[in-house]
């Protein structure tokens, strides 16, 4: 891929800026799809997304000056999501939940100590790289339309969203062409001010309920542990780690990086130690997202660099209640299109790398890339509640099922086979 900028490039100020805002607006994007868990009154759940902005800001500095080094958008983990909403609804205690996901968020973080990781990193062929390229925007579907078409729309909502994909997705793609260089990256700020103004010209705005950040619940008031719970929660942590190191893995594979060992132990690491903060405080454990390429792919940058005045940002918005508020109050189909272009420019890189790496050259090749996307879908459809509720979580996890089936195909069933890259 010509990059622009590569990982470790400095940027000039003005340019930095503005990459750093598309950052910053895909950050908000997945921080405020995930705030709806939060319970209580609407100041308590406002308080609720302070603390997930914050905790999300400072792990993605963390993970960018120290971690894994690479330009990879943070935001709290949706299989985390699932298995909060799975034991709420069988009665556990938020206490409890989010005790489990602080010993999850160890767990993870031993599992860095040894030589584990190496063993893991061995997994990830160019083959499964672009896998979960592609993973990721598949299984992302079923959230982007729930986005785009809301579960209980204004009148005339759900028409503004089908009009709005069309128009701000080709528009998107049209500007993508047309502007040249850092003015690429005006393309998601201005599809997102945009569908924003004209959807609040059309449906009416919430109120702010008022709120401030104070150490008066900033952690949780007991470490309840229920060990049904935590065998729950270790489940939906061996997802969670099969995306965190399928993120840093498919981003370092695509741009090239070679001291990916490293990168990866310490990226891990780091999220380990601030799923820990996040159990403390009550709120969902951060994970590396996977649709960063999307980003890279559109703009043609890839400084790091740029991630840091975006974290920044998107921690100091934690002490600005009114702006927390404005920010999750983005309307949901404007962050769904937006989400849907990206995912667009994804599957397009993981096609480009498909080229490059010359990853399929056989029938046998196309069904470990094509039957581990289908059996994905299959199980980010499943009907809930047909298996039991400790496994579910994992399960459920398409992303996660799709990157166990083509580990299969590629180290078991095909193992025999010559290997690409």
């Amino acid at each position: 891929m010509k990059l622009k900028y590569n990982i470790d490039d400095k940027l000039p100020a003005g340019q930095q800026m503005l990459y750093a805002a598309q950052w910053l607006i895909l950050a908000i994007a997945v921080v405020s799809t995930s705030v709806f868990v939060a319970g209580g009154t609407p100041a308590e759940k406002l308080f609720y997304a302070e603390k997930l902005f914050a905790v999300t800001g400072i792990t993605g500095l963390i993970q960018v000056l120290w971690g894994h080094k690479l330009p990879i958008v943070v935001g709290p983990a949706a299989v985390l999501l699932v298995g909060v909403i799975t034991s709420l609804g069988a009665g556990a205690s938020e206490d409890a939940i989010y005790t489990s996901i602080a010993i999850g968020g160890l767990l993870v973080t031993l599992l860095t100590l040894g030589g584990v990781m190496r063993q893991i990193q061995r997994l990830f062929t160019p083959r499964i790289v672009v896998v979960i390229l592609m993973l990721i925007a598949l299984t992302l579907s079923p959230v982007i339309k729930d986005l785009i078409f809301v579960a209980q729309p204004c009148e005339g909502e759900h028409l503004f969203g089908l009009i709005f994909t069309i128009v701000g997705c080709l528009g998107m793609v049209v500007l993508n062409r047309t502007l040249k260089g850092v003015a690429k990256s005006l393309v998601i700020p201005i599809a997102l001010i945009v569908g924003s103004v004209i959807y609040y010209l059309l449906f009416p705005m919430p109120h702010s309920p008022g709120s401030a950040v104070s150490l008066r619940g900033l952690f949780i008031e007991d470490f309840v542990i229920d060990w049904s719970l935590v065998v729950a929660f270790v489940i939906c942590y061996i997802a969670l780690l099969i995306n965190d190191i399928g993120s840093i893995e498919s981003l370092g594979a695509m741009l090239g990086v070679q001291d990916m060992d490293r990168r990866l132990k310490r990226g891990v690491r780091v999220t380990g130690v601030m799923n820990i903060v996040a159990g403390g405080m009550g709120v969902l454990g951060p994970v590396n997202y996977s649709m960063s390429p999307g980003v890279i792919a559109s703009t043609g940058c890839a400084s790091r660099w740029a991630l840091v005045p975006a974290t920044l940002l998107l921690t100091l918005f934690a002490l600005f209640p009114d702006a927390i508020f404005l920010l999750t109050n983005i309307p949901n189909p404007v962050i769904g299109v937006i989400l849907l272009f990206l995912m667009g420019t994804q599957l397009a890189a993981g096609l480009e790398m498909i080229h490059s790496t010359r990853s399929v050259q056989s029938f046998a090749d196309g069904l470990t890339v094509g039957l581990p996307l289908m059996m994905a879908m299959l199980f980010q459809l499943m009907p809930r509640g047909i298996l039991p509720s400790v496994v579910e979580p994992l399960v459920g996890n398409g992303f996660a099922m799709g990157v166990v089936m083509v580990i299969i195909m590629e180290h078991i069933i095909n193992r025999n086979r010559q290997k690409v890259g």
